[in-house]
């Protein structure tokens, strides 16, 4: 087997049960790696600096998700659009998305670290955040922002890999830059004496190494997806697509950090010890959704290859498995997060008050988060069909309308932790309901649509 094999995989040939658990178990440690690696943020001011630096990182959770989920939806857009062309057996095609989607990374990355900085200190006081902690969340959010490029690069860089089934790398790189950001949080905290901007420089640092090393490993790979410094041309036509995949995606993204904003801002007027809590809580429980993430990527991905290939019977059987797989490991998971939820929380900080709030959310959370799995699995295969809109529009009403509702019309009558909480399940619950009916409805037109010629 040549070197080229080894390093991508055969989506439209050959079993795929094993082939869809090779792609997102890897996919699914790097995500939850890169969390436990950015909850350090949280975890080292909180045990070191205090839990108003503590309370300062989450409250950014929200701003920062907002900024980033636009350009990580059509990083999905460069994914789809790469691993039609593996599918088609285009490397030209290929090497140009490539090139395509490194420079729309770094261009964008430029633009959201302008733009955020400038708008950072009104976006906080939009959301209400505590006097107490202004400082130093304005600080940590403004070095945050000034890090974009590179952090979008990596997302680039990740989708780019995993187009053609290499979840590897990205994971390797992580694992290498994240070690780094552990040891500066505690040299930067504990040493410097800093406080939020510390682990803010941390994580940039860090983001600029993960996204270097695969940078360098795609100007050496002997495969389709090398990059050439005399190749790097934005092609409009594959930006087109990219958007019109990516931009949905990716708008889909920001409706949950929209909606998180207004949670945010409730949450900010129940005071420090409810936000530290949550803020603890959501870098826990969120590794239950690296799994769902990366089991919905693996269908994107899959279905991207094999609609490319024209093969709508694999796609049918890639969603069968990928949803059971999604399902059977997101519900172990939670059960085992919601078990040792006390003990995970006081890693973070051990005042009683913030352990209690934060048990609270992990547990109204986690015994729903099968949900949020339905939502995110027929989210990724309508996107492998290069149906971005609709997942969307769904999430737009479903997640973003009943949340927002919540918090106004709820919540204001009503301004308790639990019942705040309680948004999450309702929404999610709502929208997979509208979601599995449009795609039971166009279902046949989907597979018409990639059926091989002279097949009806």
């Amino acid at each position: 087997m040549s070197r080229k094999q080894k390093q991508t995989m055969n989506m439209i040939e050959g079993s795929l049960g094993d082939k869809i658990l090779r792609f997102a178990v890897p996919l699914a440690i790097t995500g939850i790696l890169q969390q436990i690696f950015n909850a350090t943020d949280v975890a080292v001011v909180g045990q070191f600096a205090g839990k108003n630096a503590m309370a300062a990182v989450g409250s950014n959770s929200p701003v920062v998700g907002l900024m980033v989920n636009l350009f990580v939806g059509v990083s999905l857009g460069a994914n789809v659009v790469i691993s039609r062309f593996t599918g088609q057996r285009n490397p030209d095609g290929i090497r140009r998305g490539v090139h395509t989607a490194v420079l729309v990374a770094l261009i964008t990355g430029v633009l959201v670290a302008v733009f955020g900085v400038l708008i950072s200190r009104p976006m906080l006081e939009l959301l209400g955040v505590p006097a107490s902690i202004m400082p130093m969340a304005l600080a940590y959010l403004r070095i945050y922002l000034l890090g974009m490029p590179v952090i979008l690069l990596y997302n680039f860089e990740s989708s780019i890999f995993r187009s053609q089934g290499d979840t590897k790398t990205p994971l390797l790189c992580l694992i290498a830059a994240g070690l780094l950001n552990v040891a500066l949080n505690l040299f930067f905290v504990i040493v410097l004496n800093m406080t939020a901007d510390g682990v803010a420089t941390a994580t940039v640092i860090s983001n600029t190494v993960s996204s270097g090393l695969m940078f360098l490993v795609l100007c050496r790979t002997k495969t389709q997806i090398r990059i050439r410094f005399r190749d790097f041309r934005i092609d409009r036509g594959i930006l087109k697509v990219m958007l019109q995949i990516g931009l949905p995606a990716g708008l889909q993204g920001m409706v949950f950090s929209i909606s998180n904003l207004c949670i945010q801002s409730a949450l900010n007027s129940l005071g420090p010890d409810v936000i530290a809590a949550s803020s603890a809580a959501f870098n826990i429980e969120i590794v239950a959704y690296y799994i769902i993430n990366a089991f919905g990527q693996a269908e994107t991905t899959f279905i991207g290859q094999n609609s490319g290939a024209r093969k709508p019977e694999r796609c049918r059987r890639v969603i069968r498995i990928g949803l059971v797989q999604d399902l059977i490991f997101t519900a172990l998971l939670c059960a085992g997060i919601i078990w040792f939820a006390v003990p995970l929380l006081r890693l973070f900080n051990t005042d009683p008050v913030v352990v209690h709030y934060g048990q609270i959310r992990i547990v109204y959370i986690l015994s729903f988060e099968v949900i949020n799995a339905l939502i995110e699995g027929f989210s990724g295969v309508l996107r492998g069909f290069g149906r971005s809109l609709a997942p969307a529009l769904v999430a737009l009403f479903g997640i973003c309308g009943t949340r927002i509702f919540w918090v106004f019309f709820v919540f204001r009558n009503h301004p308790d932790f639990k019942l705040l909480i309680l948004c999450f399940p309702i929404s999610w619950a709502i929208t997979a309901g509208i979601l599995i009916l449009y795609y039971l409805l166009i279902r046949r037109r989907l597979f018409a649509g990639i059926a091989p010629a002279g097949v009806h």
